[in-house]
């Protein structure tokens, strides 16, 4: 199965690249499964419904959400509807929509996409590792789906890494999102897990983390807000996380980067090509 992990899209600019690039590459690179974090997309703070269907319309089978999930309050409500759309599992009980979902994918098979968010230096949240175990025997790999994606929100990299460690062997690929900046250490795990600590987000580089440079500055400066936040508008890099798996075992058999666009440095996955 080939699949595509694109990083948190922020604001306009990472919509933007995604309505352009996306279609053209499930088609070139006969991409199976595409799951997208779209926690930033609407103005740099959550979701909104039209956004979620504009990404659903544009090629992705899942998107993903973290610690903005709810900044749309509409978000609250129509992620009852749309079921595609995956919040954080490791929220309190009662909290609307869904942590996990089996997903049809491109090819004709399934895929269990699970959200999780971190507990270091983020919200008090409920265990991850113990809500991902239970999601995974619940549905296991090739027994319940034929592919599982772990996106895995936080911002210590040893909490990431640690999550891949956990579920390595019992998952195809366990991505970190949420600090916006890729790293290089994408790698098969010895238990055949593809892994990244932070696959980057989709957006304008020339920013701090996609918010236009100003007001950050601002308050690093002088410690006082003056202005919302906002996204920066300049030309986005896709970035992403390309895996390709063994139909047999629905392990990791190749894993490479992707950024496309923008300031950064191209890559894609040459097995691809």
């Amino acid at each position: 199965m080939r699949i595509l992990f694109i990083g948190d899209i922020v604001g306009r600019s990472g919509r933007a690249i995604v309505h352009e690039r996306l279609p053209g590459l499930i088609k070139d690179w006969k991409l199976d499964l595409v799951v997208i974090n779209g926690e930033n997309a609407a103005g740099g703070f959550g979701i909104t419904e039209t956004i979620y269907n504009e990404l659903i319309d544009a090629g992705a089978d899942a998107i993903t959400l973290g610690n903005h999930a709810w900044d749309q309050r509409e978000a609250l409500v129509f992620i009852e509807r749309a079921p595609r759309l995956i919040r954080p599992v490791n929220y309190p009980k009662g909290t609307p929509g869904r942590g996990a979902a089996l997903v049809d994918t491109k090819n004709g098979k399934r895929a269990l996409v699970i959200n999780a968010m971190g507990r270091i230096f983020m919200d008090a949240m409920d265990d991850p590792f113990a809500a991902i175990e239970r999601e995974l025997a619940a549905c296991p790999l090739k027994t319940g789906a034929d592919a599982v994606i772990v996106d895995m929100h936080c911002e210590a990299t040893s909490e990431k890494q640690s999550m891949g460690y956990f579920v390595d062997g019992r998952a195809s690929l366990v991505v970190g999102t949420h600090t916006h900046c890729p790293t290089a250490d994408h790698r098969i795990m010895p238990g055949r897990t593809a892994f990244v600590s932070d696959v980057g987000m989709t957006g304008d580089f020339n920013s701090v983390i996609g918010m236009g440079k100003d007001e950050p500055l601002n308050r690093f400066l002088r410690k006082i807000p003056t202005a919302k936040f906002e996204p920066a508008t300049g030309p986005a890099t896709l970035c992403g996380l390309a895996v390709e798996t063994d139909d047999a075992t629905g392990l990791a058999a190749k894993v490479g980067p992707v950024r496309l666009g923008g300031i950064l440095e191209e890559a894609r996955p040459a097995f691809w090509d």
